[in-house]
């Protein structure tokens, strides 16, 4: 018959359902698995082969019977037996087939089961027990060597070879050999060394140990993935036991391993494998890399610990069992161990164990060591001035809460201090929650069905997906998130400083926490303002304040009113008063720092509520301040002018003071504390003219300059390096803290001296002949005698 059926044609091929094409990549698989079970099994069956002929040994013949009973057995079957001629040649020759069968003497002849039938289904658990060969305990177990197996025709035959077994006899002997070689070499005296050759040989183990790390860490730095088990090795050598060089060895390891972290770390925070991940077959260079991130992760963990270990010990007072290391050099491995936590801290912010460091680092900045102190205080502020998102910074302020709150506020102030390095700008505020919320992006359904087109749709959904696909490949950090984090970590800040205004006011924490209010009181909540400034009027009024905190609780009740504080209806007029009054108390000598904080004073004060001060306080603050500048270091003296030309600049009438005639009725009273009553229009600004002739080139021009009525043109006008600076930066930059008068004082040329020839001093030529005879002339020194003159004296 004709085959009908063709060959199914491209085009057919092409059209061939999905259905069917699922069902062959089934049938392909499935004969996969069946491939892979038979193989399986038959590998199952040669190691059961292998395992049955290892074990298998010569069962005993069954004894013979009694004679008594085989005798009786005999006798009945002489009567049982049937006689051979009674029966066919057919007959007797099957019987005679059978007879040669073992399965035909064995069989159960009752049974209708096939002969084949095997015989274990009728084996009870006990009779197969009691079948196995017995083993005497004290024969030894030999251990076999398997051998691949033989094939032939009758199946497969396992090959096993015994493991030959040394002699314990010769052991004895080598055992006994090598502790007489023990013995002959303990009796040998070892030799004594100088102190130079101790040295050498200090110096040439150093070197070897500096040779190894270098070449382990150069291996590991040039192929990370391949060479990430020489990690281990390298670490090894923290347990250096050598006593001559151990702590030095161990200090280089600590420093090699903390700069092959910062090199191989990658730029991402690995995360363990899942067991559906594990489970699944990847390529061999992702497998590679999964081998690599584990080991690097591994070993990081390990090299904490190490470092963790060191300083714990080191706190403790501990010494190890090997005492391989003294107590005096275990502080220098522990401040070895700070640094390179504090390096690892800064450098890798983003990855594995950054928590841990952090627990780690914030304790110790509150260390009695004032190195290990200031090396974890400077390592925070780092962190802090380089965390852009916010992360660290969250992780590090809300541990040093908890240490604040743990140790009863009983920390130094340098831990409170590093709050003032946050980068923390803008935080989500109430007020403003509906216009941070974040907007709908894209369409939903039903407004593209109601609004747009079905191409217009089209076009919409390929956008969107673009849209989409940028965000995910540019992987910033919203603005929302951004702002989340700087909100929580604020509010852990403004608990603790509230804490310590409500329950250590007199601790010396204090001022710490009136700077960072005086930084972050814009940013907190209008809820909190009336509560704080009268608790900061309290303070200030209680007396119990140093000047330079009484200027920072000031300093932090404008910031609250300069901010939302503009809604409040509240006058700040006693903070007007303290400040006018506590002007004079500022130090004129080399500690004038709390300048500095009265010039931010004066710009939040004045600058900032122009509209909320009144005439005659203006007038009674520029004339006070020009008094102060008298008295002051140049660089307050510039930054009190440049806040005096901001005064007549920004107030209207401030030229009054410029003129000697008095306006209105009253005198002038300097020592009056109150600057609304001081009669100020009543005086004139004359220590401007002193000012004119100080010893500083740009304290004259500021007075030379208020003097004219600070105008921004003409002749009388600034350079516009000085007018573009604000008063506390002109204050900085003209600071003498290290030693160097700014502008730099410019050099004289030294006049020349008239030079004169030796022998034109003389103008008598006899003199000069006498001195040129007498420096031709040879010296002789004649030996000194003091005996003889010892002798001469006593004998007269």
């Amino acid at each position: 018959r004709k085959n009908t059926k063709r060959v199914p044609s491209f085009r057919k091929l092409l059209r061939t359902s999905q259905i069917k094409l699922d069902n062959k990549l089934k049938n392909k698989q499935y004969k996969q698995k069946s491939a892979a079970k038979k193989y399986r099994k038959e590998q199952k069956k040669l190691r059961e082969a292998v395992r049955d002929a290892i074990s298998r040994k010569p069962f005993p013949l069954e004894e013979c019977k009694k004679k008594q009973n085989a005798g009786k057995w005999e006798e009945k079957e002489e009567e049982d037996a049937l006689p051979l001629d009674m029966m066919d040649e057919d007959d007797l020759k099957l019987m005679e087939d059978l007879a040669q069968k073992a399965s035909f003497l064995t069989r159960d002849l009752s049974s209708n089961e096939p002969v084949h039938m095997k015989k274990r289904k009728h084996e009870s658990v006990i009779e197969k027990y009691e079948k196995v060969p017995r083993r005497l305990q004290t024969e030894p177990e030999k251990e076999l060597i398997h051998l691949l197996p033989i094939k032939d025709k009758t199946g497969i035959i396992p090959q096993a070879v015994e493991k030959p077994v040394p002699s314990v006899a010769h052991d004895e002997e080598e055992d006994t050999e090598d502790m007489e070689e023990a013995e002959d070499f303990n009796e040998e005296p070892l030799p004594v060394l100088t102190p130079e050759e101790m040295a050498a040989q200090r110096r040439q183990k150093l070197q070897e140990r500096k040779m190894h790390i270098a070449a382990l860490a150069s291996a590991i730095l040039s192929e990370p993935d391949s060479n990430i088990k020489k990690l281990k090795e390298l670490r090894a050598m923290l347990m250096e036991q050598d006593p001559n060089v151990a702590v030095i060895v161990r200090k280089l390891v600590m420093v090699s391993l903390m700069e092959i972290f910062k090199d191989v770390a990658p730029s991402y925070k690995i995360r363990p494998l899942t067991e559906a991940e594990k489970a699944t077959k990847v390529k061999k260079e992702t497998q590679k890399l999964r081998e690599f991130e584990e080991g690097l992760v591994s070993q990081y963990k390990f090299y904490l610990e190490n470092l963790e270990q060191t300083i714990k010990d080191w706190k403790q007072r501990k010494l190890k069992k090997s005492n391989v290391i003294s107590l005096k050099a275990y502080k220098g491995l522990a401040e070895v161990a700070v640094k390179c936590l504090c390096e690892l801290l800064v450098a890798l912010p983003h990855f594995n164990f950054h928590n841990n460091i952090i627990v780690l680092i914030v304790p110790l900045m509150n260390d009695p060591s004032k190195m290990i102190s200031e090396l974890c205080v400077e390592a925070v502020k780092k962190l802090f001035k380089q965390d852009k998102l916010g992360y660290a910074s969250l992780g590090v302020v809300k541990v040093i809460s908890g240490l604040v709150r743990g140790r009863n506020y009983n920390v130094r102030p340098e831990v409170l201090k590093v709050f003032l390095h946050l980068r923390i700008k803008e935080v989500e505020l109430q007020k403003d929650s509906e216009d941070i919320a974040p907007k709908k992006k894209f369409m939903t359904y039903k407004e593209k069905r109601k609004n747009l087109s079905r191409m217009q749709r089209k076009w919409k959904k390929a956008e969107e997906k673009l849209e989409r696909e940028l965000l995910e490949a540019e992987a910033s950090e919203s603005k929302e998130k951004k702002l989340k984090l700087h909100t929580e970590t604020l509010n852990i800040v403004f608990v603790t400083y509230f804490r310590i205004l409500k329950k250590a006011q007199k601790s010396p924490l204090l001022p710490a926490v009136l700077e960072g209010l005086a930084k972050f009181a814009h940013l907190i909540n209008v809820e909190f303002f009336d509560d704080l400034l009268i608790v900061l009027h309290s303070l200030i009024a209680s007396g119990d304040l140093s000047y330079r905190e009484s200027l920072h609780c000031i300093l932090s009740a404008f910031h609250i009113l300069s901010g939302q504080g503009d809604v409040l209806n509240i006058d700040p007029m006693k903070f007007y008063t303290h400040l006018y009054k506590t002007l004079f108390s500022l130090h004129a000598g080399g500690t004038n720092e709390d300048i500095g904080i009265v010039l931010q004073c004066l710009d939040v004060m004045f600058a900032k509520r122009r509209k909320q001060v009144s005439q005659q306080r203006a007038l009674a603050f520029l004339k006070r301040l020009s008094i102060l500048a008298l008295h002051v270091l140049p660089n307050s003296s510039v930054g009190i002018l440049a806040t005096n030309r901001v005064f007549m600049q920004t107030f209207p009438k401030m030229d009054l003071l410029l003129d000697n005639e008095s306006q209105g009725s009253g005198v002038y009273l300097p020592e009056l504390e109150e600057p609304e009553h001081c009669n100020a229009q009543n005086t004139a600004l004359w220590e401007l003219h002193l000012l004119q002739r100080h010893y500083h080139p740009t304290v004259q021009k500021f007075a030379s300059h208020l003097i004219a009525g600070a105008p921004t043109e003409g002749s009388g006008a600034l350079p516009l390096d000085l007018t573009q600076r604000s008063a506390t930066e002109l204050f900085e930059t003209y600071c003498m803290k290290g030693m160097t008068f700014n502008p730099p004082i410019a050099t004289v040329t030294p006049r020349r001296k008239d030079t004169f020839s030796q022998m034109d001093s003389f103008v008598d030529e006899e003199l000069n002949k006498q001195l040129q005879q007498h420096i031709s002339e040879t010296v002789h020194h004649k030996p000194l005698d003091f005996a003889k003159h010892l002798k001469e004296s006593s004998l007269a």
